[in-house]
């Protein structure tokens, strides 16, 4: 089968399109034949040496995001049967952008038909993300008031539609060009970060849920009420400005748990949840998908096609 592998870890170059073989389900997996890969920063961290930290060997796939048909079942697995379109996160971090993939059936939910590959391989990370960010971190609940910096991204967008099911009051701040986007996703009151200050409109918020990291996580601490919520995707926020400004801080580690990816994908089918593709590339393009992604500019998911 084709796919994108890497050797040894570096920069876009050591990504290469090969013909490896084709796995094979175990125990309580299932082989998904893939129709939509999606790229996500840990992709190309990993290419370039996190996959060390990981502990994972070379050589390796990369691609942790996927939709698909399945193929064959392994023993054990009740969930599916062959033809069902699924989509899930891959818990190794590795093995999405290929022809096939087999991973743990647990990792996998049933894809909605009214939604296509594509949009369904871009849900996992970003709503997961959002979700343990904004709910496991922040504590949002319904009536509190949430800061979303980065509000028209893939994570920014999630945590949005997330915060207006759970009855929040949803402050966004992006481009311009992504006002109305953004307030049909659910936001009561935008701020276009190239006009105008955020600390200087926004004040007495619950909780901050920041994508944007830098100076813009420096500048959200004064958004905060005292006691509030500071949670980053992008960097760990200073303890010392947490201290200083009488807050709690936390960075999220995106954890694959299947009981949020369930209720997601409820959401995802009651179609309370949506999420914008910016580019579909084919497999050979990997280059070309992982510069727009770490040039951090994309609106929306990008998508590899096997």
């Amino acid at each position: 089968m084709t796919a994108v592998q890497i050797e040894r870890y570096g920069n876009q170059d050591v990504m290469k399109i090969a013909d490896v073989e084709q796995p094979q389900p175990g125990a309580g997996q299932v082989l998904v034949k893939v129709n939509a890969a999606a790229v996500n920063p840990v992709d190309w961290k990993i290419r370039d040496g996190l996959g060390e930290l990981f502990g994972l060997k070379l050589p390796l796939i990369l691609g942790c995001e996927v939709a698909g048909t399945v193929e064959t079942v392994g023993g054990g697995v009740k969930d599916f049967v062959v033809g069902d379109d699924v989509y899930g996160y891959l818990g190794t971090h590795s093995g999405g952008y290929a022809e096939y993939v087999a991973a743990p059936a647990s990792e996998f939910v049933h894809k909605p038909k009214q939604i296509d590959f594509d949009t369904a391989a871009s849900v996992p990370v970003a709503a997961l993300t959002a979700w343990q960010g904004i709910f496991d971190h922040g504590n949002l609940s319904s009536g509190q008031r949430i800061l979303i910096t980065g509000a028209s991204g893939a994570v920014g967008s999630m945590a949005v539609q997330l915060a207006k099911n759970k009855g929040a009051h949803i402050i966004g701040t992006g481009s311009g060009r992504n006002e109305d986007f953004v307030g049909k996703l659910g936001a009561d009151e935008f701020i276009d970060y190239k006009r105008a200050k955020l600390e200087e409109e926004v004040s007495g918020v619950d909780v901050v849920f920041d994508t944007v990291g830098g100076d813009t996580q420096e500048r959200a601490f004064q958004t905060l009420k005292r006691g509030g919520v500071l949670v980053s995707t992008v960097n760990p926020p200073s303890p010392e400005k947490a201290k200083e400004f009488g807050v709690t801080v936390a960075m999220v580690v995106m954890m694959p748990k299947p009981d949020q990816l369930a209720e997601i994908n409820r959401l995802v089918e009651s179609g309370r949840l949506k999420m914008r593709v910016a580019k579909v590339l084919p497999l050979e393009g990997v280059k070309q998908a992982h510069e727009l992604s770490a040039g951090g500019h994309a609106d929306g998911k990008i998508i590899l096609r096997p």
